[in-house]
């Protein structure tokens, strides 16, 4: 069998091994990446050992992201050294983010390309690979490239590469389907759940925050776009999406109609196929009660809530440029369990931002008590160049600092343990993920309707022998921690 892009057989084809650091969002950009490569004549492999190239997606979002992925970079270029690879590749948000300057720190990876540089990935990397040497971008604020107002972007949005949004090329005219939008993407594993890309970049300016300069303005992909991709995850398996974005809940601003997220729920929930729908990143502020019925009135729609509140505390929010205040959002989380008892309900807090008191550490050590959400991260502040929070006056001393997110942290740690122990004796759905064996016994991992991926525990079934991609009822016997513990309901 030959490949119909070059007319090699497969094991005839360059070798690349795809990397992806980050968020989920990483994740959709990694299988855009991939399917390009494949449609441009490389084969993606699962080892790195047998890559020719070694392409990593990085993460550009805090301190410790960027040095996992400068990490990941040498350890690529050890492969390097030992013969196994010919190239390395820096690619996603840190490279976008710094562009020149991460290629000349960084003269172990063999190029950096940014967004600009997706469309032709493969054609840069086969050049890369035959030797010729890549101009690393000069970075620029991505929220230059799209006209301010939202409902003007759809017409400018051809013109700029942004991960996600995809302009046909002749070249990738046999991605799936036959009909309709094309899907360009290429899945790198056989989870039950995949993430399905909103949109991309963000109009908010959080004082802490340098995404919306790399990742650009607000741009919401079509509920076409959307739709067909979910079928086709759908088609390879996929039980559960994942709707991920910078902020899911501005979703359609610039459609010209803010209901567009309740009117693409109800859609994607008539895709054969699927089981669960997932909704993430919520601003509170936006968290308008027309899609918060539509969230727990929506079949296929778990009850699941994502809430970035990032603080408590009125004056460090005003201070963050963000909204808000501990009446207004315990009002929004009782509502949400008004709807939806057992709903999940998650979010992040940072501790010691500049200008932060004793009082208001103590105003959201209160609040996080009275919330008793399911998940918390805390996370410590550290300054990010480029972001107004970087400047402000006010700042606390970094031990300070850690200080005070450990002891926010080990309370919600607590609390979180707590939750979860509340859970015990009720009935719950549980997507099952992982079947290994443990010393001749299946050990049966998944995740019950109120936990995300990857962040929010998992739940262990006893008592069945179920595949993959099962969706199973059980009865919650006990709590470790976040994770729990289910006994299958008999049959009848």
């Amino acid at each position: 069998m030959t490949d119909t892009a070059t007319g090699q057989s497969p094991d005839q084809l360059t070798t690349v091994h795809l990397v992806t650091l980050g968020c989920a969002r990483n994740e959709v950009d990694s299988e855009e990446l991939a399917a390009r490569l494949e449609a441009g004549g490389f084969r993606l492999v699962d080892d790195p050992q047998e890559a020719e190239a070694v392409m990593v997606n990085t993460c550009g979002f805090v301190e410790q992201a960027k040095k996992d992925s400068v990490d990941t970079l040498l350890a690529a270029a050890d492969l390097k050294e030992q013969g196994s690879a010919k190239a390395v590749v820096a690619v996603g948000c840190m490279a976008e983010r710094y562009g020149q300057e991460l290629a000349t720190s960084m003269p172990e990876a063999d190029a950096v390309l940014g967004f600009d540089d997706y469309a032709d990935v493969a054609e840069k990397l086969n050049r890369i690979l035959h030797g010729e040497q890549h101009q690393a971008h000069v970075p620029r604020d991505r929220r230059s490239l799209l006209p301010l107002t939202p409902v003007a972007r759809r017409e400018a949005a051809s013109a700029v590469s942004v991960p996600g949004h995809h302009t046909e090329r002749p070249s990738l005219a046999d991605v799936a389907p036959a009909s309709g939008p094309r899907i360009l993407r290429r899945r790198l594993g056989n989870s039950p759940s995949a993430p399905l890309k909103l949109a991309s970049g963000c109009d908010r300016r959080c004082a802490f925050c340098a995404i919306p300069a790399f990742r650009g303005s607000y741009l919401s992909r079509t509920p076409e776009e959307v739709l067909a991709e979910a079928r086709w995850l759908a088609e390879q398996g996929v039980k559960e999406v994942f709707l991920v974005s910078e902020n899911t809940s501005s979703y359609g601003k610039d459609l010209g109609d803010l209901r567009s997220l309740e009117k693409l729920l109800k859609d994607l929930s008539a895709v054969d196929g699927l089981d669960w729908i997932r909704v993430s990143y919520l601003q509170p502020a936006e968290l308008r009660p027309s899609l918060l019925e539509a969230m727990v009135g929506t079949d296929k729609v778990v009850p699941y809530f994502d809430i970035s509140f990032q603080h408590a505390a009125p004056s460090v929010l005003r201070r963050m440029r963000r909204f808000g205040d501990p009446e207004s959002f315990l009002k929004l989380i009782e509502q949400v369990r008004e709807h939806a008892p057992q709903a999940g309900i998650r979010s992040n807090v940072i501790a010691g931002f500049p200008g932060e008191t004793e009082a208001d550490v103590q105003t959201l050590k209160d609040f996080v008590t009275e919330a008793r959400l399911d998940v918390l991260g805390v996370f410590g502040y550290s300054d990010e160049e480029g972001t107004e929070a970087a400047s402000l006056d006010g700042k606390v001393d970094p031990d300070e600092v850690e200080r005070r997110r450990a002891e926010v942290a080990d309370l919600a740690t607590e609390l979180c343990d707590q939750r979860a122990e509340e859970r015990v004796g009720e009935l719950v759905e549980v997507l099952v993920e992982s079947v290994t064996d443990d010393d001749g016994e299946p050990q049966v991992i998944g995740r019950a309707r109120h936990q995300g991926p990857e962040v929010d525990g998992s739940t262990q079934l006893v008592g069945i022998e179920p595949a993959i991609g099962d969706l199973v009822k059980a009865t919650v016997v006990d709590s470790l921690g976040v994770d729990l513990v289910a006994e299958v309901r008999p049959r009848g």
